[in-house]
């Protein structure tokens, strides 16, 4: 056994006790002790820069000073931390709040449903709310798409290696591409490729003979996260929701993870303009505690007392944190920020992909970004672009945490190194994080000159 209060103690003693399911461990095997802001630090000692935040869920970073104080004055005040469905004036003022963020035509008429603290269950609410309101079975998911790990979730979930082995997931699932520029489905690419993925939604859903009966919704993210940081073009949004609502399916976005704040504006779909039926948030809306809500169109609201329920959906500390949080991300002057800082992360990625042949593509919005790496000494697929690499992330990866920065991957093949910062990043961190990166990259690149 190693020592007390090494790293190593503290993961031996995990890998004993935790289940085999147990993933961000094995990537980066600290234990942590300590964090603040953007940083982290092990029981060793040693510092990383966290560009993960908590998969997103940590927007302004760890420990933010105005949060923690809000949670330590509740904590003495004697007002309830758990409530259920109970209403508080704390949950109101969240409600409130949330309420006062969202475009005027979906916040006159919206409802909230608030869900067993992960965003999972915000997925699982929204289909039982569709399927309930419309009566209707079908579901359209995007290929790359990511909704949660639940069953249901995990039914409208792309990525297979989470699947193949779960027998009898929820069925009547139907996936449609999503743009996808760098490996367009339809071997396009650009304008065409959006064009392609947009007129097949609309010709297909449409069409008497497609063999997929009128669904109860549609489900998407504006970004896709988990699936390789792929923001979905406006005007591919624009023909799913004006589709959506001439045939009267319901439009459920997920914005669990591209969310307040994230994208450069406070919600991802509002670059495009449309107003959705249902809206999924979590991870940052609980300013560090678990919270997870369901917005949504009161027509919708069609389900009986108890139809979704959740012992732990009246969680106060995160309702509190995250009316903090709300204010915080959605403040006009803080999104310039973010886009400020986007725009040297975007320049600075650009920049490398230019000195290295691993990088096949750059893309995202605000702070949510991913860079794909790719075997430039394999063959070239028809559209030109080299396989995508997981092989090449994991060393880049590696190299990244030896180096002081935590960074996860994610897409196809999980090669696509994501960049999920704090939004309240310093300009020194944010370089100091992309130094380490950068160099990363090109010791790796040198094996493939």
């Amino acid at each position: 056994m190693s020592k007390k209060g090494t790293n190593q103690y503290y993961i031996t003693r995990q890998e004993t006790t935790e289940s085999n399911a147990r993933s961000y461990p094995r990537k980066f095997p600290i234990a942590i002790n300590k964090a603040k802001g953007s940083w982290v630090e092990d029981v060793e000692g040693n510092k990383y820069l966290d560009f993960l935040c908590g998969a997103g869920t940590l927007a302004l970073g760890h420990n933010y000073e105005k949060i923690n104080q809000a949670m330590i004055d509740m904590l003495s005040s004697g007002q309830p931390l758990h409530t259920l469905d109970l209403t508080t004036p704390v949950k109101d003022e969240f409600v409130e709040t949330l309420f006062s963020k969202l475009p005027k035509e979906f916040a006159k008429d919206a409802k909230i449903q608030f869900c067993s603290p992960s965003g999972t269950d915000a997925t699982d609410a929204a289909i039982k709310l569709c399927k309930t309101a419309t009566g209707r079975a079908n579901i359209i998911s995007f290929s790359g798409g990511y909704h949660g790990m639940g069953h249901g979730a995990l039914s409208c979930t792309g990525n297979l290696n989470a699947k193949d082995s779960v027998n009898g997931l929820m069925p009547g699932v139907y996936f449609f591409p999503y743009p996808y520029s760098y490996r367009c489905p339809f071997g396009l690419g650009g304008k065409e490729g959006i064009k392609a993925c947009a007129n097949y939604f609309e010709r297909t859903l449409k069409d008497p003979e497609s063999g997929i009966s009128k669904p109860a919704c549609v489900i998407l993210e504006p970004i896709q996260g988990e699936g390789g940081v792929i923001p979905a073009p406006v005007e591919f949004l624009k023909t799913v929701r004006r589709v959506t609502q001439e045939l009267d399916i319901p439009l459920i976005v997920d914005e669990i993870q591209c969310g307040m704040g994230r994208s450069g504006k406070l919600f991802a779909f509002e670059y495009a303009g449309i107003i959705p039926d249902v809206l999924l948030i979590s991870k940052a809306i609980g300013g560090s505690q678990p919270l997870s809500v369901v917005v949504y169109n009161k027509k919708l609201d069609t389900w009986k007392p108890g139809a979704h329920a959740g012992t732990f959906r009246g969680n106060q500390l995160a309702m509190k944190a995250g009316t903090i949080v709300l204010n915080e991300v959605s403040s006009p002057s803080f999104l310039k920020e973010v886009n400020r800082k986007s725009a040297v992360l975007e320049k600075r990625l650009e920049q490398l992909k230019k000195k290295a042949r691993i990088i096949g593509d750059v893309r995202g919005k605000g702070l949510m970004f991913g860079v794909e790496f790719i075997d430039p000494k394999a063959r070239k697929d028809m559209m030109g672009s080299y396989p995508a690499n997981g092989d090449i992330a994991a060393t880049v990866q590696k190299i990244c945490f030896k180096n002081g920065l935590i960074m996860e991957k994610g897409g196809r093949n999980g090669a696509v190194m994501r960049c999920l910062c704090a939004l309240n990043i310093t300009d020194e961190e944010l370089n100091k994080g992309l130094d380490i990166f950068e160099k990363a990259v090109l010791e790796t690149d040198k094996k493939y000159r």
